[in-house]
């Protein structure tokens, strides 16, 4: 198996350039089969997920040429299936997202039942019901969601529970296909759904309101494809930007390639913990921070804190000089990656979906599995601090959301290496 293996104790500095936006990328690419034709997307992440997801279009009919790295140009002219497998989907959830498109271009959609990383009940309800209200049909047996939108969607005011970032793209991907006039209420606001309405824009969608709580989408009888960039990735810049506050030199670290107001609330709660950064074209630059202030965060949707960042500023709440709180209200399972900071030498207690985190002075490296995507890349960072040696297993889950994350830090001046051992489970 490949580990991450991290020498601690390294300053960094230089300039890092974050990847396109996973969370974007991936609902691009289920937007290109509502207009048939070739798409092209540029700024592509070369990750695990968009590989997965460039799958299940294959599986549907769909060519995609790859141009360079960061650029493909999807075919759509000849898909002909409406199936999401399992094998697919189990392995990344997002691959849902190709339900609205499916039921805007076929009228009909089969969809495992969602995978991804293991962080509790992230129920497709919402999606159903919002989709059930513009006039599509559900059927679920044998773990496969069967949706059928008879004679066609028609527009409806959808009220979402919470909002939802999938139920939100989803159903924008649906209505720019329905009749008439739908709106959501509540819709999510985070700014991958902005660039996902950007680019139906571009292919004749007529969506107002994206990235405010009421998005309205006017039906259109077609679309045509486009060529798009995907916007930056915030959660891979916001995990740079807490190694930085770790471990910068003198010089600081840059961190560029995305837009920063899409970290507000990340950037004002590092402030408030003492981090010193500054703005510069196309992102920041930070340096390190001698004592970290301790500071309470709640993850809520965008424009609040985001849950993606949790683990990483939980890396800095657990050497803060003084206690800090982390409530996670978005998924319930978020916390696994404390218990692998405890064996650095965190002190954490977690309290049903509080984090209590008591700072200590310095963290060891040790023996950490990745529990998830996000946590994966935190405990690589904190290992950038640790005294010793820090080895984090189950990188599969970052090769998910972090293009080049190893090389990277290399570039910075991390003694970080990616290896290959024997599978312990072997022996």
């Amino acid at each position: 198996m490949d580990i991450i293996r991290v020498e601690g104790g390294h300053p960094i500095e230089g300039r890092v350039c974050v990847s396109g936006a996973k969370n974007s990328a991936l609902k691009l690419m289920a937007a290109t089969l509502l207009a048939p034709g070739k798409t092209t997307l540029t700024n592509v992440p070369n990750i695990s997920d968009v590989h997965v997801m460039g799958k299940v279009l294959k599986g549907m009919g769909a060519t995609i040429e790859v141009v360079d790295e960061h650029s493909l140009v999807i075919d759509t002219s000849a898909v002909d299936q409406w199936e999401a497998p399992y094998e697919l989907v189990a392995k990344m959830r997002a691959s849902t997202a190709v339900l609205g498109p499916l039921l805007g271009r076929m009228g009909k959609a089969k969809i495992a039942m969602p995978g991804g990383c293991n962080l509790g009940a992230r129920k497709i309800d919402m999606h159903i019901l919002g989709l059930e209200a513009l006039g599509v049909k559900f059927d679920t047996e044998h773990g496969y969601i069967y949706a059928d939108a008879g004679e066609g969607m028609h527009g409806e005011t959808v009220t979402l529970e919470f909002a939802s970032v999938g139920a939100t793209e989803n159903l924008i991907m649906a209505a720019v296909r329905a009749k008439g006039t739908t709106v959501i209420d509540n819709a999510a606001r985070e700014p991958e759904i902005v660039d996902l309405a950007n680019m139906l824009n571009e292919m004749g969608a007529q969506i107002t309101g994206a990235g405010t709580p009421v998005v309205t989408i006017e039906g259109v009888s077609e679309l045509h494809p486009v060529t798009h960039r995907v916007i930056g990735d915030r959660i891979e810049a916001g995990t740079f930007i807490v190694a930085g506050a770790l471990m910068a030199g003198d010089a600081g670290v840059e961190v560029v390639g995305f837009a920063p107001h899409h970290l507000g609330m990340v950037l004002k709660k590092l402030e408030l913990m003492g981090i010193d950064f500054e703005r510069i074209e196309g992102g920041v630059r930070v340096y390190r921070v001698d004592t970290i202030r301790p500071v309470d965060i709640q993850t809520l949707p965008f424009p609040g804190f985001p849950t993606d960042m949790q683990a990483q500023v939980m890396v800095l709440s657990a050497l803060a000089d003084g206690s800090s709180v982390i409530t996670e209200n978005i998924f319930e399972n978020r916390f696994m990656f404390a218990s692998e900071l405890v064996r650095m030498g965190a002190n954490i207690r977690i309290e049903s979906h509080h984090a209590m985190i008591h700072g200590v002075k310095g963290f060891s490296g040790a023996q950490v599995t990745s529990p998830d995507l996000r946590g994966g890349a935190a405990l690589a960072v904190a290992g950038l601090i640790a005294d010793g040696t820090t080895e984090v297993s189950a990188i599969h889950h970052i090769d998910r959301g972090y293009e080049h994350f190893v090389k990277k830090l290399v570039e910075l001046g991390a003694h970080v290496e990616r290896v290959t051992v024997p599978d312990p489970i072997d022996d």
